[in-house]
């Protein structure tokens, strides 16, 4: 199973970098065990708005639970770190996506985008986003580089190199 987590807003755990940390920590409390992180990446933001970069990273996980109870811990998670749901694509103090869970394909019941309002969008699987975001399939690539999308099959690299040109500019990894 495999999670990004991002965020651009500075927290009571300190900044973006620094939340994405103490989140992690938490994860055991919540019977979720990271089995591998990938480094953290520094992103410029997708909207319109104008906002600091964000932080990104994946991780795999192991959980004894289904996948919309997995969703719905994350966005417990997320809420401990006073994350609010205003504007979609909008700044964040922490966001985390399940990407893949162990290969199940899982439409989304209910309304998705901007039309359903502010709020946790329905759990759908794999995430709806995931092929076409570079911050998420670069620390994608590095902790599991034989990752195929349970849907079409492609490879991570595959689905890297399909990005229209110019979405991994200013993706930049952290520490090396």
């Amino acid at each position: 199973m495999f999670v990004a987590l991002g965020g651009n807003l500075a927290t009571a755990a300190g900044g973006p970098q620094q939340t994405l940390e103490a989140a992690l920590l938490m994860m055991p409390a919540f019977g979720i065990r990271v089995c591998k992180l990938a480094p953290i990446y520094q992103t410029p933001p997708l909207s319109i708005y104008i906002q600091q970069n964000y932080v990104n990273t994946v991780m795999e996980v192991e959980a004894a639970l289904p996948p919309a109870a997995l969703l719905e811990i994350l966005h417990r998670v997320e809420t401990l770190f006073a994350r609010v749901r205003r504007d979609r694509w909008g700044p964040r103090t922490l966001d985390l996506d399940l990407l893949d869970y162990r290969g199940l394909i899982m439409p989304a019941v209910g309304r998705r985008g901007p039309e359903a309002g502010i709020g946790p969008l329905p759990l759908a699987l794999p995430h709806p986003g995931l092929a076409e975001r570079g911050f998420v399939l670069l620390p994608l690539r590095d902790i599991a580089p034989g990752w195929r999308h349970p849907v079409t099959g492609e490879s991570v690299e595959t689905l890297i190199a399909r990005l229209p040109a110019g979405t991994l500019q200013g993706i930049d990894r952290l520490g090396g």
